[in-house]
């Protein structure tokens, strides 16, 4: 299978430093989670559904607004090898990305589609997509990805130059296709949680003291329009990131000590 691979020089782009970016605690989720690595909203549900990652249980948590577990569904057929982001469709399904590779020995990368969680009980059977990556490509280790125009869109977790693949949605056995390399330069750079807006217009690429805004590209050209880099006002492990809304994103992070575990809102604007 060919791919085929898109470079882009900064120069060709408009990056730009916001002021610090100041985060809102809207929860505090550490007396039900501590290790929360995703979020996820949909228009089907008022709760904010959140996974936690390797060795923790294979079990969708639905969290109301004050953080609290409203719901708790167990994928009876799933295995948390190291469940690292969520995503979801316009159908209100949600799909679970165990994409985690911290030490690049996995060679099969799992996504599971949850139906409509909200209409589920205590356990649901979920569909399966697998995929792995072009061959005599060096494993990956995957934290974010994002469903756009039904293909996955996964961003391997890199110091420098990090890749683009694309996966079809469609349950079964895939070749991930190599979209683009890109390198947003400076330091502490890894990519920890991704998502894109319901309207398709604006792409948010998470890290622990910072995001990336991506505007105005077309396709999955992703890296040809304006990023925007916006700082936190606070270093935490923030593991996950998604739209609540077209202009404001909510993010988690992971408890360490007496810091994190908390739900924040961020607007965009």
């Amino acid at each position: 299978m060919s791919f085929q691979i898109h470079s882009f020089s900064l120069s060709f782009l408009i990056f730009l430093s916001c002021s610090t970016g100041k985060l809102s605690v809207i929860a505090n989720a550490t007396s039900s989670l501590e290790e929360i690595s995703a979020a996820e909203t949909t228009s089907k549900s008022t709760l904010i559904w959140v996974i936690e990652d390797a060795g923790n249980k294979n079990i969708l948590y639905g969290l109301d607004a004050s953080g609290t577990i409203k719901k708790e569904l167990k994928i009876t057929n799933a295995e948390n090898k190291d469940w690292e982001d969520l995503t979801s469709d316009s159908f209100g399904n949600i799909y679970i990305g165990d994409i985690g590779n911290n030490k690049e020995n996995r060679n099969t990368y799992t996504i599971y589609k949850i139906a409509n969680p909200e209409n589920s009980n205590e356990t649901t059977t979920a569909e399966i997509i697998e995929f792995k990556l072009p061959k005599k490509m060096k494993e990956k280790d995957f934290e974010g990805f994002f469903l756009h125009e039904n293909n996955f869109y996964l961003f391997s977790k890199e110091t420098k130059d990090f890749k683009i693949f694309s996966v079809p949605n469609a349950i079964g056995s895939h070749k991930a296709t190599l979209v683009s390399e890109f390198n947003l330069e400076g330091k502490n750079n890894k990519i920890t949680s991704a998502d894109i807006s319901d309207d398709g217009k604006k792409i948010v690429l998470l890290n622990h003291e910072k995001l990336w805004l991506l505007t105005d590209f077309e396709g999955d050209n992703f890296f040809e329009g304006k990023i925007t880099q916006v700082p936190f006002n606070h270093d935490t492990q923030k593991e996950g990131i998604c739209f609540k809304n077209n202009t404001t994103v909510l993010i988690t992070d992971e408890q360490h000590k007496n810091d994190g575990g908390n739900i924040y809102e961020f607007s965009l604007n």
